[in-house]
């Protein structure tokens, strides 16, 4: 009798420590919208709308890009540079930044990221008009790119 007295008390023990462990366990942050679309103009390497993902884990947020402009020459994995600078609502601002892409043939729309940042909750950025919003480097030369309208449907938000 005692030692199922005992294996019964373990039993709701151990359930009473699973349930609290879930409890305090840090969540998973959420950003809306997900994706958003902005023009950009990179000067003479071209201009358009540019297609932006977002996603948010806890503090940890990245962006990926895909942008109207085409890369001249094939461009290896992971082999372009950028910093992707966003306006924060209430002034300063929020930088993505990586040296992450896929492989990119000649011709083909430049994509880059997941770019990563670190955000708080309740963040919201969306474009920045006081300077370059985009920086890549790729093979040494260095392609600036200007917002040229606010995101829509609308800023990222981070919870």
């Amino acid at each position: 009798m005692r030692s199922r007295s005992t294996l019964g008390s373990v039993a709701v023990l151990t359930g009473a420590l699973a349930a609290a462990g879930l409890a305090f366990a840090p969540t998973a942050g959420a950003v809306a919208p997900g994706s958003a679309t902005a023009v950009y103009d990179c000067g003479t390497w071209g201009s358009g709308t540019a297609t932006l993902a977002a996603t948010q884990s806890g503090t940890a947020a990245t962006i990926t890009l895909t942008a109207a402009i085409t890369t001249p020459v094939a461009v290896g994995v992971d082999t372009i540079s950028s910093t992707l600078t966003m306006a924060k609502a209430g002034g300063g601002t929020q930088v993505f930044a990586g040296k992450k892409n896929p492989a990119l043939a000649a011709g083909q729309s430049v994509k880059i990221g997941p770019l990563s940042g670190t955000v708080a909750s309740g963040t919201s950025v969306n474009s920045y008009f006081a300077g370059p919003a985009l920086k890549m480097v790729i093979f040494g030369v260095t392609v600036t790119c200007d917002a040229v309208t606010s995101q829509s449907p609308g800023p990222f938000v981070f919870s």
